[in-house]
């Protein structure tokens, strides 16, 4: 961690239009206690601004682009002083479990939206957060002053990537391990910010069961809706309670597993108290296992578990699935007569629909040092 206002060291630069007074040495010779720098704070400084400089011109970065936005100049001059100072002015989230109420979770993301507006702002070239734009730069004190203040880690640059990703992508551990460090509690204690709402919400909405069938239809590749995946999600609402089932479990290779199992999420403690609110169960019918997906979410993990998770990250290269609906269509299916086809739902007649032009798309981009595409895929593709 870094100590107060004091950036972290950094390497020496050789002389050059941004450092003058390099260009013209002197011959005197100063000497210094142990632990006393003899150029001062002045000198502290402007060595700062010369290494902010010249990582600037590195990455073709011009300072007026972003004079609109503090914290990201704050980033770009690497003065950590500014940054602490903006990060303070923001309001800090709550303690996660504090919030008990409706009104106080609504009031509680009124002052999360203040602080996102200063923390997680994007007006800037690349639509980089400042989160992103530190990690572009290796500044790793500045991305622990983020990650710490609650920055979103999970908002993505114009290219699409997050912060985490571009880490991988330069194999810089510190700053992978730093974000990964703080994401799960950040995550949690948005999940515990926002529960009282979402329970209050589920509980005014009508009891009801849905049945949602999706697969993957081509006109161009033939018999695709046989070996791509698809499943029939069953969900059941009661007061402030969800359940759903569904049978995909997940891919070996290019093959789809499937497996029975349910999610149960409880909005409000179980009447005899032994599940409690925000609980997330996961169900395997097969094994008759149950156990809560959220048991240890929010714990800090350990300095091993990072640096393992950190170098299974570096094992592959980067992957990204997306899906487009801003050209979706949504249409009530006909009969053959022209009619609007029905189905029967839990004794109900129910309208039919289908939603076309629905893109889906995968990304990939590289990782220095670890398995290409062909490698990883095959490997899959074997077991």
């Amino acid at each position: 961690m870094p100590n107060s206002d004091d950036p972290p060291s950094q390497p020496s630069l050789a002389a050059g239009a941004d450092n003058p007074r390099a260009s013209h040495p002197t011959n005197r010779v100063a000497t210094a206690k142990p632990g006393v720098n003899p150029g001062g704070a002045n000198s502290a400084m402007s060595t700062e601004a010369l290494v902010a400089a010249t990582v600037r011109a590195v990455a073709n970065i011009n300072l007026q682009d972003y004079s609109h936005s503090p914290i990201h100049s704050a980033i770009l001059q690497r003065d950590y002083s500014a940054l602490r100072r903006i990060i303070a002015s923001v309001p800090r989230p709550p303690v996660p479990g504090s919030i008990k109420t409706e009104e106080q979770s609504l009031a509680a993301e009124v002052q999360a939206d203040v602080a996102r507006r200063v923390l997680d702002r994007r007006d800037v070239p690349q639509k980089e957060s400042p989160l992103c734009l530190a990690v572009r730069l290796g500044d790793r004190a500045a991305v622990e002053l983020l990650v710490q203040a609650g920055a979103d880690v999970s908002l993505q640059n114009g290219g699409g990537w997050t912060a985490i990703q571009e880490a991988v992508c330069t194999r810089d551990e510190a700053i992978a391990a730093a974000i990964l460090r703080h994401s799960g509690v950040q995550v949690w204690a948005r999940y515990m910010r926002r529960l009282p709402a979402l329970a209050a919400i589920l509980t005014r909405m009508r009891d009801f069961y849905m049945e949602v069938t999706w697969s993957f239809e081509s006109s161009v590749i033939p018999f695709v809706s046989r070996i791509a995946p698809s499943d029939t999600y069953r969900i059941w609402k009661r007061g402030p309670r969800l359940r759903a089932d569904m049978t995909l479990a997940g891919f070996d290779g290019f093959r789809v597993k499937r497996k029975p199992q349910s999610l149960i999420f409880m909005g409000a403690p179980s009447p005899d108290g032994k599940l409690k609110a925000g609980t997330l169960l996961v169900l395997k019918h097969e094994r008759k296992e149950a156990f809560d997906a959220l048991e240890s979410a929010g714990s800090i993990p350990t300095d091993a578990e990072l640096k393992a998770e950190v170098q299974s990250l570096f094992l592959t290269n980067v992957y990204k699935a997306g899906i487009d609906v801003s050209q979706a269509e949504l249409s009530q299916v006909l009969s053959w007569r022209g009619l609007p086809k029905v189905e029967t739902v839990a004794g109900h007649r129910a309208a039919l629909y289908e939603m076309q032009h629905v893109h889906f798309m995968f990304r990939s981009r590289r990782v220095p040092g670890a398995m290409t595409d062909e490698e990883f895929l095959g490997e899959g593709a074997g077991k």
